[in-house]
């Protein structure tokens, strides 16, 4: 990989190169815990419960205590990393991370237990777009930043396919020890970070106001998206919260546009790239996290598949997003990003819409092999989106576009689990829920295939 330097002489060289690839070291590792977490869990609940007692509801916190706080915190996240600079604010992520996975390793009490995953999401928001401005950072030309961008995806792509075993194999030990596998890695990112170069500072007053509302809004929407997977879309408490993130997203709009240094600036918005990324952000998660939440039910419940083999008919969606994400970057380059984008976005619109109209006799070796359809997505989306929506915003703003992206991929999340939820809360319609769903999410990432056409590589102007 060809690291760009700021100095011409050797000496000044070897210097650029450490500080690049102890930086893309780092972001790797803190996208890899980030992930992990998110999906390590699921599988350890049982001893979790057999060990500190709790409820269904304390152990549902476990893993939505975790995500709550990571998507509504994405926004202040990246405006903030931009305002202390991205090595500090990655620094003091992965540090209260790490601490937060000793309390959650130690937890004495199943109450205790989700507070520490609670800060463990907190710390997760704030590594998620400070990582990806490490990389904006340490990789100023645009061909290199690409195929960083290509090996930092590895991180999270790795995560996901490993995550459950590695977390059935530590539960062999302990299940705390799902937890505490995060604090050599959290340590070994602070000794690779301890080597890159300071970050700049975007030196404008924070956002308070706009800070405040886009908590709020968030945090409405995924609690309503959470709870409607249990109580139902017309339960009160989620009509409630889906109010309040109505309301706390207008008056989050009327901040940013009345406010002298917004947390997210509306110029950001007036790049048609930035625009068409974050839209396929959305959309990519809708498809990509949305079919294994409606095929899951639907194989276990309809199907009679226990939850091993529910989980070994998706292996070959995971895995072949794990082994094609090394070669995006190359691909990239070769056929661009554009081409990618759409071929990506192309290939889950048409595995969806096949998924959406078998017969309910189809086999599940032929559901599985048109889930790899979707698994496409993986490599041929999310890296090409991210390399250009990083080269589309100067420096100074990084941090607050990757909260912007990293926000709609979970609003496309929560919303697809509690718009498919609703569809599927009738055991009696289960399949016709499950065909509706795969329809609609084909249908949200056909019109996100032809806004991509439009997609024009840009090079953003550094600004302060």
């Amino acid at each position: 990989m060809t690291i760009p330097i700021t100095d011409s002489s050797p000496r000044g060289a070897s210097e650029g190169a450490r500080h690049a690839i102890s930086a893309l070291a780092a972001a790797v590792l803190g996208f890899f815990v980030v992930t992990l977490d998110a999906v390590i869990v699921n599988v350890t609940l049982p001893s979790i419960r057999a060990d500190l007692g709790g409820g269904v509801s304390g152990l549902q916190w476990l893993v939505d205590g975790y995500t709550l706080m990571f998507a509504a915190l994405l926004l202040t996240a990246g405006s903030l990393t931009d305002r202390v600079g991205a090595r500090r604010a990655f620094g003091g992520g992965v540090t209260l991370f790490v601490l937060a996975s000793a309390a959650c390793g130690f937890a004495p009490t199943a109450g205790f237990l989700v507070g520490a995953r609670f800060v463990q999401g907190v710390a997760a928001a704030v590594m998620m777009p400070s990582s990806m401005a490490l990389i904006r950072q340490a990789f100023p030309e645009p061909v290199a930043r690409g195929r960083a961008v290509a090996v930092w995806a590895m991180g999270g792509a790795v995560a996901s396919s490993a995550g459950p075993v590695l977390g059935g194999v530590l539960n062999l030990l302990d299940w705390r020890w799902i937890f505490f596998v995060n604090l050599p890695v959290g340590v070994v990112a602070l000794v690779l970070l301890a080597r890159v170069a300071p970050s700049p500072r975007r030196l404008v007053p924070f956002d308070y106001a706009g800070q405040a509302a886009g908590i709020v809004a968030m945090g409405g929407l995924t609690y309503g998206a959470i709870e409607a997977g249990s109580a139902g879309l017309a339960s009160s408490r989620v009509l409630a919260a889906f109010v309040v993130a109505v309301l706390g997203l207008a008056v989050f709009v009327l901040v940013q546009k009345r406010t002298a240094h917004p947390m997210v600036p509306p110029a950001l918005f007036r790049s048609r790239t930035v625009v068409i990324t974050v839209v396929t952000g959305f959309a990519f998660m809708v498809g990509y996290y949305g079919l294994p939440f409606v095929l899951s039910l639907y194989l276990q419940q309809n199907r009679g598949l226990s939850a091993l083999a529910t989980g070994v008919a998706f292996l070959p969606m995971m895995l072949i997003g794990a082994a094609l994400t090394p070669f995006s970057a190359r691909l990239a380059e070769r056929l661009g990003r554009r081409s990618l984008i759409v071929a990506g976005l192309g290939a889950m619109t048409l595995g969806l819409v096949a998924l959406g109209v078998l017969p309910a006799s189809a086999p599940v070796w032929l559901l599985s092999v048109l889930m790899v359809l979707v698994g496409l997505g993986g490599p041929l989306v999310a890296p090409p989106a991210t390399a250009l929506l990083l080269d589309a915003v100067p420096g100074s703003l990084t941090g607050v576009a990757s909260g912007v992206f990293n926000t709609s991929r979970q609003l496309g999340g929560a919303l697809a689990v509690a718009v498919f939820g609703a569809l599927l809360a009738n055991p009696a319609t289960l399949t016709r829920g499950v065909h509706a769903s795969l329809l609609l999410a084909a249908a949200v990432l056909m019109l996100t295939t032809v806004a991509a056409l439009r997609l024009r590589p840009e090079l953003a102007k550094e600004s302060r």
